[in-house]
């Protein structure tokens, strides 16, 4: 029978970091979930099972021949990779600039069109085989990436984050999956944020701090030492004073009645195929939006309307923050009331720069700094890292050196830095333990508090965020208002 096993390992993250995991066994069949806050070591040790970290003490004894490891980091790389491809002079003979398929996606490395066919029918995704990868939602890549790990028919998969980016349903047929896979003899280990993530399958846990193996067990065993943990932990929350903006929000310069957002009868499509249909929508200063849909339902399209981030923004009835798009504009005066989060902005902030640096981007609604950084925006950006708890060292480290669970908070802070008109969250909590302090109630009432009242539009998943909203609520399904 396969098997993994780890005695005293010692393991090299960098020239001052390194994991400990004193014992562990993952048997053939096994299925086991690791949990612990952003930073406490959850992918390094993903990593150390798959085999890619070195070993300096210890002994890592492995039997399985074929193993596979998923994370958010690998596809952030894919999707920067085949940006990349697009946007070179480097193409071979007869091939376009539109990128590559699902489907060559999903067979990279694997060459396999009848079980490409059969793992894309399986996740739902057999209509988006033909559609350029580069074009897919979050939770659409997600998919397609699970896809390619099956691909292989990996004897242990080990999949980090697995169920960020997918909707409600998505969720619970990837639990299905994953319980039929395991079933059929596939060892799995999973690397979550919350124990509310573990699907019942699980047979074993362990949990993570400070980047060593602290417990293991049961599944049932951890659960019940973590609800414990956690009701604690949220009996000494308390509420949290949030800098001043750099200079009066933009919002104060609009009229008090005046509706944030318009769009009538919206209307965006791409290649002949409709994304929004028919779409109108009015959004009022102090309401919270909730916007529902599945995986490609047109949420990231409506997202990027907003942002002014979409051409055919021009060609809508779209009028934000009072004025009409293409009426003279610039996308800066569009920008200067809105505070987003999104996966694709995390996507997206590919450039080399530090913690710090993330955050006081905000103020100039860039990725990266390209101005001067004023002294009172250096103060209030440290107020912001000492909410977040981040000592000196790791806010002058590199931004991609974080956890990934740690650069969604830098990102959700630079948010709100300027106090803007309309906050935009989408999937904020992505990569988030529950116990990180942006993400707790009291976070969420000083946000809605009086004299700040911005105007917010949140996007599922949203987990741990209920506190922002308030009716009236869009739902989204196929770029209709229902």
């Amino acid at each position: 029978m396969s098997s993994l096993q780890i005695s005293q390992g010692t393991f090299r993250l960098s020239d001052t970091k390194t994991l400990h995991l004193d014992s562990l066994t993952l048997n053939a069949g096994d299925s086991w979930a690791f949990v612990g806050a952003n930073g406490s070591g959850k992918s390094a040790l993903a990593r150390a099972l798959a085999g890619e970290l070195p070993l300096l003490t210890g002994e890592r004894q492995c039997q399985f021949t074929r193993i596979t490891r998923l994370s958010f980091e690998q596809l952030q790389k894919l999707v920067s990779d085949e940006w990349q491809r697009n946007n070179t002079d480097m193409l071979s003979p007869g091939e376009d600039d539109t990128g590559r398929t699902t489907a060559e996606i999903i067979q990279d490395e694997v060459h396999h069109p009848a079980r490409c066919a059969m793992l894309a029918q399986q996740f739902g995704i057999s209509a988006l085989l033909n559609r350029r990868f580069k074009y897919l939602s979050t939770g659409e890549t997600r998919k397609a990436l699970l896809c390619q790990a099956l691909m292989s028919e990996p004897e242990l998969l080990i999949l980090d984050e697995p169920f960020d980016g997918l909707d409600v349903t998505a969720r619970q047929q990837l639990a299905q999956r994953l319980t039929a896979l395991n079933q059929a003899g596939m060892t799995l280990a999973l690397v979550l944020n919350r124990f509310d993530e573990i699907p019942d399958f699980v047979q074993f846990a362990g949990v993570l701090a400070d980047c060593t193996l602290a417990e293991t067990g049961t599944t049932t065993e951890l659960l019940q030492r973590a609800l414990v943990a956690q009701l604690a932990h949220s009996e000494r929350l308390t509420d949290v004073q949030l800098p001043e903006p750099d200079e009066p929000s933009a919002r104060h310069a609009l009229p008090d009645g005046e509706p944030r957002i318009v769009l009538n009868d919206g209307v965006v499509s791409y290649n002949d195929r409709p994304i929004l249909h028919h779409l109108s929508w009015r959004v009022n200063p102090g309401e919270h939006w909730q916007i529902v849909g599945p995986n490609g339902a047109g949420k990231s399209t409506l997202l990027s309307l907003i942002t002014g981030d979409h051409p055919q923004g021009y060609s809508n009835d779209l009028t934000l923050f009072g004025r009409r798009r293409g009426s003279g504009e610039t996308i800066w005066d569009i920008k200067k009331h809105i505070g987003y989060v999104s996966s694709s902005l995390h996507l997206d902030y590919r450039v080399s720069t530090t913690v710090r640096n993330v955050i006081l981007s905000g103020y100039f609604d860039s990725i990266g700094i390209y101005q001067a950084v004023s002294d009172r925006q250096r103060k209030l950006a440290q107020q912001w890292l000492d909410i977040l708890g981040i000592d000196k060292r790791t806010a002058d480290a590199p931004f991609h050196s974080l956890s990934w669970g740690q650069q969604r908070l830098a990102l959700i802070v630079r948010a709100l830095v300027k106090h803007p008109t309309v906050l935009i969250l989408d999937e904020p909590l992505q990569g988030l333990d529950p116990a990180e302090p942006p993400t707790g109630t009291p976070f969420c009432r000083c946000i809605n508090s009086p004299g700040r009242d911005p105007t917010a539009v949140r996007f599922p998943s949203c987990r741990g965020c209920a506190c922002l909203y308030y009716p009236p609520a869009g739902i989204c399904t196929r770029g209709r208002t229902l």
